[in-house]
């Protein structure tokens, strides 16, 4: 498979925002509360994760990246990764895996399964409407709540870069949780980022 995305698509004023921001915090948060000793983050994206990582942790951090101008540190596809079984104790791909064909989901999902030996956190696009709430007072702890809804699901049409989201026809969630649970996972938890909730999280055990 080809690199989709262009390096210049990362730059600052046009790719990161703060939702984006927020689903990177959320991001480093679960892989901390996993304790791993080292993980393998497959599509690296602008770089923030692991420079979080490498820079303010003791992680043992290795990148694997179709894009070779991203300086990853392994240039290979998820569904063939040059890595023996049980290598990382997590392994991460946020934001990737709608890059390919629903028909590689599943494949892909098996090959993480496979250099795991207790995580994987992935994070997935999730299209819909939503509705949130949040309520502070002094003194006591904020409430907060989120529901997404999907009515009046639409076609997906492949941009360049997206195959496939959830929500959208043909994409329910409850297919997305099949296709994972039957890829020999247990989902620990799942949840839409509430700061960001076009980023749907999925946290798995092996």
């Amino acid at each position: 498979m080809n690199s989709q995305v262009d390096k210049l698509a990362y730059k600052f004023q046009k790719y990161c925002d703060n939702e984006r921001w927020s689903s990177y915090w959320q991001q480093i948060n679960e892989v901390l509360q996993c304790c791993p000793k080292n993980l393998l983050e497959i599509g690296v994206g602008d770089h923030v994760f692991s420079s979080y990582i490498k820079n303010n942790t003791n992680i043992n951090y290795t990148s694997l990246d179709l894009a070779a101008d991203l300086n990853p540190d392994f240039v290979a596809s998820i569904d063939k990764m040059p890595f023996t079984g049980k290598s990382f104790d997590v392994v991460c791909a946020f934001e990737v895996l709608e890059h390919l064909p629903w028909e590689k989901f599943s494949s892909s999902l098996k090959e993480m399964n496979r250099v795991c030996r207790s995580y994987v956190i992935i994070s997935l696009p999730h299209w819909g409407r939503h509705f949130s709430f949040e309520f502070r007072l002094p003194f006591l702890k904020k409430i907060k709540a989120q529901y997404k809804f999907n009515f009046f699901p639409i076609e997906h049409k492949f941009d360049g870069q997206h195959y496939w989201e959830i929500g959208k026809i043909g994409y329910p969630l409850r297919k997305v949780r099949e296709e994972i649970i039957n890829s020999g996972f247990n989902i620990k938890n799942d949840f839409v980022c509430f700061n960001s909730p076009y980023h749907h999280f999925f946290i798995l055990e092996k």
